[in-house]
């Protein structure tokens, strides 16, 4: 009997090509289904569509859809968990650039803040109608998608704690956590002018509420 290892050379190669190939392919086939959704939300301004609407719009089979995803809810599921990279993203690279760590958390918070507002001009119906109703149905897949966000928030709360900036002993992962789920919904509850002051609040406002919780 022989094992992978006894294999010749030339035939786990073949095979490691041809599993590169495949993958590859389905890569190619994901994206194509991202790209019409996307394509059809921005059109519609709504999360409303159908599959059979993703599959004519990629110009590939409904049997190829259902070999990549359930249906539509992983569909919609997976282009939220790439909406949040890309959001950790941009944050990242705003923040990276300030040496000290209290300046990057600001800025951090701050971005987050004003991309979690809620902007009529700006039609977002991944987070103003996929996000709530996930949130609710299926809070896992709710973390699970906003990971990047939260290791980033740890990264920047585990620099400040090193240089001895905060006052805290919760660890910072969880701080992250605080400080992320506070400005987020302090954004989306924005909508609304403030019963005092008559405005928004500002996300230097959040900023300063926010720190107050871990800045030494």
């Amino acid at each position: 009997m022989t094992t992978p290892s006894d294999e010749p050379a030339w035939k786990q190669r073949a095979v490691e090509r041809s599993t590169k190939a495949a993958k590859l392919r389905a890569e190619q086939r994901v994206e194509k289904f991202l790209d019409a959704a996307q394509s059809i939300i921005t059109t519609k301004g709504s999360t409303d569509f159908t599959v059979q609407e993703v599959v004519e719009r990629s110009s590939q089979s409904l049997r190829s859809f259902y070999q990549h995803f359930d249906g539509k809810h992983e569909l919609l599921l997976a282009l939220f968990e790439d909406a949040l990279r890309r959001t950790a993203d941009q944050i990242r690279a705003a923040a990276v650039g300030h040496d000290d760590p209290l300046d990057r958390l600001r800025i951090a918070v701050q971005l987050l803040f004003e991309l979690s507002r809620p902007d009529p001009t700006a039609h977002r119906p991944l987070f103003t109608d996929f996000a709530p109703q996930l949130l609710i149905s299926h809070p896992a897949e709710v973390k699970i998608a906003h990971a990047p966000l939260l290791a980033l928030f740890t990264e920047l709360m585990t620099g400040a704690e090193a240089a001895g900036l905060l006052r805290s002993k919760t660890p910072p992962r969880r701080l992250a956590a605080l400080t992320m789920q506070t400005a987020m919904f302090i954004a989306l509850a924005n909508g609304a002018p403030d019963d005092e002051t008559q405005r928004p609040v500002t996300a230097e406002e959040a900023w300063d509420f926010c720190s107050h919780g871990f800045v030494a």
